[in-house]
């Protein structure tokens, strides 16, 4: 039995998850931590109730610190929160190994979305241009999200960047109209009403371009199974693993 500590149990995808862990047969939910019910914090959490893995559904301003008190409790992490830099995961992978337990960490836990981004690697070896665009609700705070963010980098770490003939810094008018520079990618976020989070990436040759586009619904049902998917693997990793699709 895997014992749950799920941060963020009041929240939209927090609660889905924790439901999901009560549901199963093999997972426990032990503790939640929320602003609104629960514990404060993970710290409070785990000093009170032995947990194997916490869940973060949290928010881009807690949720390092979050990871980390899990880490030094010597408990593995599902991350689901985005905001986290390359540097802040590279400080949480080196906390990960020296603890000797694991982090999963993702942008979106949508199977499909982890798709895209195996997909995209596949695309990116055959073209030499692409941006992102990343769509997300008129709320949201963080900018580009957590899956364009790990698009780019994931990208970048296969040793592929796009070309880019007008470099940015020459670009005449508003530099900025052509978007964010996130690991040699050029990404574009949108906030507006009635979009969850979605991500696309357009590729482009000479005649020719190829899109590949993730649209969630409404409802967080797409990225529960992934999560619990990531809740099984996570105890028997040390150090961090990027990506869900990394465990398909």
């Amino acid at each position: 039995m895997i014992r749950v500590c799920v941060a963020g149990v009041t929240g939209w995808t927090g609660s889905a998850v924790a439901t999901a862990v009560e549901a199963a047969d093999d997972l426990e939910l032990v503790a939640g931590v929320s602003r609104s019910s629960g514990y404060a914090t993970v710290a409070a959490a785990l000093a009170a109730t032995p947990a194997d893995v916490v869940v973060d559904f949290t928010h881009a301003t807690i949720v390092k610190a979050n990871v980390l008190a899990a880490l030094d409790h010597g408990v593995g992490v599902v991350v689901g929160s985005s905001g986290l830099t390359a540097e802040d995961y590279d400080e949480i992978a080196a906390r990960a190994e020296s603890q000797g337990v694991g982090v999963v960490a993702a942008g979106n836990f949508s199977i499909t979305a982890a798709l895209l981004l195996r997909f995209a690697g596949e695309a990116a070896g055959r073209f030499g241009s692409w941006e992102v665009i990343d769509y997300a609700a008129a709320k949201k705070q963080d900018a580009p999200s957590g899956t364009a963010r790990e698009l780019a980098e994931r990208l970048e770490g296969l040793g592929r960047r796009p070309s880019l003939p007008v470099p940015v810094d020459e670009v005449l008018g508003r530099k900025e109209a052509r978007g964010a520079t996130v690991a040699g990618t050029q990404v574009h976020s949108l906030r507006l009403p009635s979009f969850t989070v979605s991500t696309e990436i357009v590729f482009a040759a000479t005649g020719e371009r190829l899109s590949l586009r993730h649209d969630p619904g409404e409802s967080a049902a797409p990225y529960v199974a992934g999560t619990l998917l990531a809740v099984r693997a996570v105890p028997a990793v040390v150090g961090l693993v990027r990506g869900l699709d990394q465990l398909l």
